[in-house]
């Protein structure tokens, strides 16, 4: 970005004040966190959630993640251990061991739908209380070049802002 190759970066966590370059936050939206598990563990888990998750099998994102600390709160404050069977940086690939049953997994709210079609899971319960953000960082303090705005625009109508 600071050698203007890329004009926007599309992320779920604003731009670290430790990098030396002068970029900008522009919130897209955010939304709500949901588990989901293949039909099986779902079933299994969702009588009594969130109590039911303590001990359950989890796939995670890795722990340098926004996502993963935001769900490392959510379990500590509801006192859950989750059994942790493998972490990801590649959300797709953590959906596809999700959809073999390997383990429960979260996905933002938004694409609920998307995930539930493309990975055959079902829905274990949402958690109200966590809540995902979405930022466009750009070296711009207001967003200029027609494909970034036609993506911003298009994320905070989906997201809402």
């Amino acid at each position: 970005m600071a050698l203007h190759d890329v004009d926007v970066v599309l992320t779920d966590s604003p731009i670290d004040p430790a990098f030396n370059v002068n970029a900008f936050n522009h919130l897209l939206g955010e939304c709500g966190m949901i588990l989901f598990g293949a039909p099986k563990l779902a079933a299994q888990y969702r009588r009594g959630f969130p109590r039911s998750l303590d001990g359950a099998p989890f796939l995670m994102p890795t722990r340098n993640t926004t996502a993963r600390r935001l769900l490392d709160q959510w379990f500590d404050g509801k006192n859950i251990v989750p059994r942790i069977i493998a972490e990801f940086e590649d959300s797709a690939l953590l959906k596809v061991f999700g959809q073999r049953g390997l383990g429960l997994f979260f996905a933002p709210s938004v694409i609920a739908a998307e995930v539930q079609t493309q990975y055959r899971v079902n829905i274990v319960g949402s958690l109200g209380d966590v809540i995902e953000r979405f930022y466009a960082i750009s070296l711009d303090r207001k967003l200029k070049h027609p494909a970034v705005v036609a993506i911003s625009e298009a994320a905070k109508a989906r997201l809402g802002d």
